[in-house]
């Protein structure tokens, strides 16, 4: 379920088929999700940018750097996505990271690698000290890839977050340009406060406060997480054009209330596929003049990823105690009552 299915509409631009980020033609998405007991929630989200393994020119942005995202100094230096990109919990980054360069010797795509994999920390809700994340569930990932419609709120790597104060998780949409681009994105949203929470510009947080859905028991509305942002498009970007797409996706994350506090992980990678083979070329890019259109689909798309996060999870018991949902419904009746 997207915002769109409960007839709200964030921006002006049009999704493409599936509003979310494999409708840029080439890249798949998988998860594998770890629920068990009281305490396990849990579990890792992949990400193929191309489906031959071919490299891609990408660039990345840090809001705020408490976290982490394994490989940008690389991506910084060549301009070049090489590997899936992997999206887990903080302790789990390592064996994520590990497995992706398993992966990619099996399937004899050279013999040197270096992964790109973000966190976020879901120690509220999840065990997380006892790494539960193994090599087999991101193989598993990998292998469940998919190029359709992807699985949104409390899977994969967003399992055990919790965003705004409401159940978090992934999230993913979709815009298209009049040039003919298609725009992706693909978030971990693990951020923000309840107070803070805005959508359409409507102070959703503060309507919907802790008298009406309550808080998880171990924490007040301080912020505590993070956000991992994955954009992808279609366009014949250059690295930093990629960058620069990057950068535009915090003014999504702003327009939701995400400020990118001090403790918080807020990073962005933006890939490009309109150039096939961009390591021998010859190379096509989109001018300068002509990439507003680009930046606005990144905002918007998301904005309404990270919306869609939270409208796809349920209320979830973990080890901290309960983290309520954000009912779409009742988002769709607060934004009918603004009459936005």
């Amino acid at each position: 379920m997207n915002a769109r299915d409960l007839e709200i509409r964030i921006g002006e631009l049009e999704p493409g088929p599936l509003d979310a980020l494999t409708d840029v033609a080439g890249v798949s998405v998988g998860h594998t999700t770890l629920t068990e007991g009281d305490g396990v929630r849990t579990g890792v989200t992949v990400i193929l940018p191309t489906p031959d393994g071919e490299p891609c020119f990408a660039g990345a942005h840090r809001l705020n750097g408490n976290g982490e995202l394994t490989g940008l100094e690389w991506i910084r230096e060549s301009g070049l996505l090489t590997t899936p990109i992997g999206l887990t919990n903080t302790f789990s980054v390592g064996v994520v990271r590990d497995a992706i360069v398993a992966a990619q010797h099996a399937a004899n795509r050279g013999r040197w690698h270096l992964p790109v994999v973000g966190e976020t920390y879901d120690g509220f809700l999840n065990e997380i000290e006892g790494m539960h994340v193994r090599p087999e569930h991101t193989f598993a990932a990998l292998e469940g890839a998919s190029d359709g419609e992807v699985e949104q709120g409390a899977v994969g790597g967003g399992t055990g977050m919790i965003c705004h104060g409401f159940k978090g998780g992934i999230g993913t949409a979709s815009r298209t340009t009049e040039p003919g681009h298609t725009v992706g994105v693909l978030v971990q949203a693990n951020h923000g406060r309840r107070s803070r929470l805005a959508v359409n510009g409507v102070p959703v947080g503060r309507i919907l406060g802790p008298e009406r859905i309550p808080l998880l028991e171990t924490r007040d509305d301080t912020p505590t997480g993070s956000i991992i942002v994955v954009v992808a498009t279609d366009a014949p970007l250059l690295p930093h054009q990629c960058a620069r797409l990057a950068q535009r996706s915090a003014l999504g994350v702003a327009r939701t209330g995400g400020a990118g506090e001090n403790s918080s992980g807020d990073f962005a990678l933006a890939f490009a596929t309109g150039n096939r083979n961009p390591q021998a070329g010859p190379l096509d890019m989109v001018p300068n003049e002509e990439i507003d259109p680009l930046f606005y689909a990144t905002i918007e798309a998301t904005e309404e990823a990270i919306v869609n996060a939270m409208i796809n999870a349920e209320t979830m018991t973990g080890r901290g105690g309960t983290v309520h949902a954000l009912p779409g419904e009742t988002l769709r009746d607060l934004l009918g009552q603004a009459d936005v």
